[in-house]
């Protein structure tokens, strides 16, 4: 019940209609929902291949996004909260007021974040509320952690800044990866390899 709570706040507001088939993208590629994500992205000098899929659902009928879990070559999953590299694609199927971010995110954090730790990332994570930007369907938010250079937020591939420290990266990807994440299903989808892999 606390996670469709989570969800409510981010999404209540941002009902839509579906998005359409998003751009596609070169090489092999997988799809969810007729959303396409690479079968591997570049960050740096870093090739990350695709861990997994998934897709977040409100009330388990309402399709609010598709998402997809890059790693690190050789980084388990269930390494995923450490200092390692990883990305987070998030491509909506509803549009989404910038500030429902930032209230979802607080809330699932505190789930999943001790308040000591919260209290003294608030600056950072304030940050990263402040380049969050209003998305329609169709869009696509990437949220790229690298170990040395911070968490790079873009949206369509347009960078909007970078929140540094691997304590802030492994508090902020809790939101779909912790113990109590946004979405229970996403999370599965996403950390679960993909065979052949």
């Amino acid at each position: 019940m606390r996670r469709l709570r989570a969800v409510l706040w981010c999404f209540i507001i941002g009902i839509g209609v579906p998005a359409n088939q998003p751009s596609s993208v070169s090489g092999a590629s997988i799809a969810v929902e007729g959303v396409t994500f690479a079968d591997e992205v570049q960050a740096g000098h870093i090739t990350m291949p695709l861990q997994g899929v998934g897709l977040a659902k409100f009330l388990r009928t309402i399709n609010v996004y598709a998402g997809a879990l890059y790693l690190g070559p050789g980084v388990a999953p269930d390494r995923v909260l450490e200092d390692v590299p990883k990305r987070l694609e998030l491509s909506y199927f509803r549009a989404i007021q910038a500030s429902d971010f930032g209230k979802a995110a607080l809330k699932v954090l505190a789930d999943n974040v001790p308040e000591a730790t919260i209290a003294r990332l608030k600056p950072r994570i304030e940050h990263m509320h402040g380049l969050h930007e209003s998305v329609q369907p169709g869009d696509r938010y990437q949220l790229t952690y690298l170990p040395g250079v911070g968490t790079e937020l873009s949206l369509n591939g347009v960078r909007k800044g970078v929140v540094e420290g691997a304590d802030f990266a492994s508090a902020y990807f809790s939101i779909w990866l912790g113990s109590d994440p946004i979405n229970e299903t996403l999370k599965e989808g996403l950390l679960h390899r993909r065979n052949g892999r």
